[in-house]
C-alpha cells in the first residue's frame, strides 16, 4: 500500500488498491469555473512529466476538476480510481488545494523544472477530504531589512502555495529600507531604497560590513507579484511600518522627522529611537502612500505597523508637546494611537481595515482592526476579549529568524530556540479563550525577520522546515502528534530538494550554512520570558467577573 505524505495532514484518507497512471491518452477535464486551475495544473505537470494533458469538454481517460459550493469554503474531495482522477472543491481555491495534493501524490520527481526520464507517473487509489481550520494561514517575509528580488518573491509564493499557505505578509518598509514605488513620493526609493552598509550580526557591539545594499519593486512588479500570488489563491497584505521604524523615510524626506534634521537610511538592527512627527503635513503624506498602497493591493487588510515606537524624541520635543496639548493627548505614546487612528479613517474611508502590531492595544485601537500578537499569546487574548480580530504569530513558537537548535553553529543565533516539533506544536487560539471569544482569532502566520537573512538561500535555511510544520498547524483539526507528523515530513523532504530549498538539515547546518565569527544575540527561555512580559504589561486586561476580561 502506498503511504503517502500530506502537507497539510488530510482530514480523511482511504486507500484502495490500484492507481491511476498519467500518460499521453489523459486529459485535463474542468468546469468553466475551474478553467484558471485547469490550466496552473497543466503547467505544474508538463515540465517534469512531459506530457501534455490538453484541456477537453470530456474524455475517457481524464484529470477532472469540479465545483461543488456545499463543501465550503477552501474545501475539497479527491477521489482517485483506476479510472480516473476528480478534484472537487467547495470553491476554486479548494479545486487548487486539491491539485496540490494530486502533486504529493506523484513522485517527488514532479516538483522538477526539466522532464524526468524513467519515472513512473503513478498516482494512488485513494479518497481525501479535507479543509483548513484557519482562513488566516500565512508567512510575514520582511523585504525591508534585507531586499528579496522579485523573482524570488515569486518562487517564496509558490512554495506557500505548495503548503496551502493563503496569505503573504510583506513587510515593505522600515528603517533600513523603503521597497516600494510611491510615484507621488518618488525619493522614498530614490534615497530609501539604499543604504551604505549593513551591521553585521547582533547586538551592540556588531559592526558594519561595508557593503552597500538596496532594491525595490516598481509598482509594476507588485502589481505581478499580487497577481501571480492571487492566481495561487494567495492574498498579499502589505505593511507600511508608522510611526516608528521610519527612518528611510525621514533620510528621504527630513521634514518628517521630529525637528527636522537630517538623518541616513538606518545601518544598524534593533530598536530605533528616531520616529515620525505628528503634524497634520505628515498625515496628509501617508495618506498619499496608502492610496497608491491601495490601489497596488486589493485585499482586505492594510498594515501599518504600529510597534516599537520609542517616544523618546516626542517627550523631548517642543513642537510636540504643543500639538500634545491642542489634542488633549497626557502621555507622549498616545500620540502613536491618534496617528494610527488618522490613517485608519482614511484606510476606512476606502473599504479597507487597518492591520498592526498588538503595541496598538495599549491605547485606542480603530473599530475593525486586525491584530497581530507577537509578543507571546496576550495580545490575542486581550483583543479578542475586546471583539477585535486576531492573527497570532508569537516570538517563541513562529519567529523563523530564530536560532533552530542549541548547537553552537547555527547561524547568528537569536533569542530562544524554536525547533521543528516546537513550530508543528503552535495552536493560533490561546486555551483561556471562551468559544465566543475563540471566533475571533482568524488564524496565525510564521514571521520570517530578514535582518541576518541577506539572500534567498539563507531564507530557505531559517524557514524550511519549521514552515511546513506551521502549515500543517494552521490546516489542521484536531489531534496533531509530532510523532506521525516527523516520518511524513521526512518524506516531504524529498519535494523540497526537487524544488531545490535549501533547508536545515535535521543534523544541524551544512558547513555553508554556518556563519563562523559572526555575533548572535541568544537568549535563555527564562530570560526571554521576563523581557516580553515586561512588554506586554501595557495591554493586559484586568481579570475579574464583573468586566468579563482576564489576564
Amino acid at each position: 500500500m502506498i503511504h503517502p505524505m500530506l502537507l497539510p495532514r488530510p482530514t480523511s484518507v482511504r486507500h484502495d488498491d490500484g492507481f491511476f497512471l498519467l500518460d499521453d491518452t489523459t486529459a485535463l477535464v474542468a468546469a468553466a469555473e475551474a478553467r484558471p486551475e485547469a490550466r496552473w495544473l497543466q503547467s505544474a505537470l508538463r515540465p517534469a512529466t512531459g506530457l501534455d494533458l490538453p484541456l477537453a469538454d470530456r474524455a475517457e481517460r481524464a484529470v477532472e476538476l469540479r465545483l461543488d459550493g456545499t463543501l465550503g469554503t477552501e474545501a475539497y474531495r479527491l477521489d482517485v480510481t483506476p479510472a480516473g482522477v476528480v478534484v472537487t472543491g467547495g470553491d476554486r481555491a479548494g479545486v487548487f488545494h486539491g491539485c496540490q495534493t494530486l502533486l504529493q501524490l506523484l513522485p517527488a520527481e514532479v516538483y522538477r523544472r526539466g522532464e524526468a526520464s524513467g519515472v513512473r507517473w503513478a498516482v494512488p487509489a485513494v479518497a481525501v477530504a479535507d479543509a483548513p481550520r484557519f482562513a488566516w494561514r500565512g508567512a510575514m517575509l520582511d523585504v525591508a531589512r534585507h531586499f528579496m528580488p522579485k523573482h524570488d518573491v515569486l518562487r517564496f509564493v509558490d512554495l506557500m502555495a505548495m503548503h496551502r499557505l493563503n496569505t503573504l505578509h510583506l513587510h515593505l518598509t522600515d528603517d533600513q529600507g523603503w521597497r516600494v514605488e510611491i510615484r507621488r513620493r518618488p525619493r522614498l526609493t530614490e534615497v530609501g531604497a539604499g543604504r551604505r552598509e549593513s551591521q553585521r550580526g547582533a547586538g551592540p557591539e556588531a559592526r558594519g560590513d561595508g557593503r552597500p545594499h538596496g532594491g525595490f519593486y516598481t509598482q509594476d512588479d507588485i502589481r505581478e507579484i499580487v497577481a501571480y500570488a492571487a492566481r495561487r489563491h494567495i492574498t498579499v497584505v502589505p505593511e507600511i511600518d508608522v510611526p516608528g521604524h521610519s527612518q528611510a523615510a525621514i533620510a528621504a524626506y527630513p521634514e518628517l522627522g521630529v525637528g527636522g534634521g537630517p538623518a541616513e537610511v538606518w545601518t544598524r538592527w534593533g530598536v530605533n529611537p528616531r520616529v515620525l512627527n505628528m503634524e497634520e503635513s505628515t498625515v496628509d503624506f501617508y495618506r498619499d502612500v496608502l492610496d497608491e498602497v491601495m490601489d497596488l493591493f486589493p485585499g482586505a487588510v492594510i498594515g501599518v505597523g504600529g510597534d516599537e515606537c520609542p517616544t523618546t524624541e516626542w517627550e523631548k520635543d517642543p513642537r510636540t508637546q504643543e500639538l500634545m496639548r491642542e489634542r488633549g493627548l497626557r502621555h507622549a505614546h498616545e500620540l502613536r494611537s491618534w496617528f494610527v487612528r488618522r490613517l485608519g479613517e482614511h484606510v476606512s474611508a476606502r473599504g479597507r481595515r487597518l492591520f498592526g502590531w498588538d503595541e496598538l492595544l495599549e491605547d485606542e485601537v480603530p473599530p475593525g482592526t486586525v491584530v497581530a500578537s507577537w509578543r507571546g499569546m496576550t495580545g490575542a487574548v486581550t483583543a479578542a476579549r475586546r471583539g477585535l480580530h486576531v492573527v497570532s504569530c508569537p516570538d517563541d513558537q513562529v519567529y523563523l529568524d530564530y536560532r533552530q537548535s542549541e548547537d553552537p553553529d547555527e547561524p547568528i543565533p537569536v533569542a530562544v530556540p524554536i525547533t521543528v516539533e516546537k513550530a508543528y506544536a503552535f495552536d493560533p487560539v490561546p486555551a483561556v479563550l471562551t468559544p465566543d471569544e475563540a471566533a475571533h482569532v482568524l488564524g496565525g502566520q510564521a514571521n520570517i525577520w530578514t535582518e541576518h537573512m541577506d539572500s534567498p538561500r539563507t531564507v530557505d535555511y531559517f524557514a524550511f522546515p519549521r514552515l511546513c510544520a506551521v502549515a500543517e498547524a494552521l490546516w489542521s483539526t484536531g489531534e496533531r502528534r509530532y510523532e506521525e507528523f516527523r516520518p511524513r515530513l521526512e518524506h516531504h523532504l524529498a519535494r523540497l530538494d526537487a524544488v531545490g530549498v535549501e533547508y536545515r538539515a535535521a543534523t544541524g547546518p551544512r558547513p555553508w550554512q554556518t556563519r563562523p565569527g559572526v555575533p548572535g544575540r541568544p537568549s535563555s527561555e527564562a530570560d526571554r520570558e521576563a523581557f516580553i512580559e515586561q512588554l506586554v504589561a501595557g495591554i493586559k486586561e484586568p481579570s475579574g467577573p464583573s468586566d468579563g476580561y482576564g489576564d
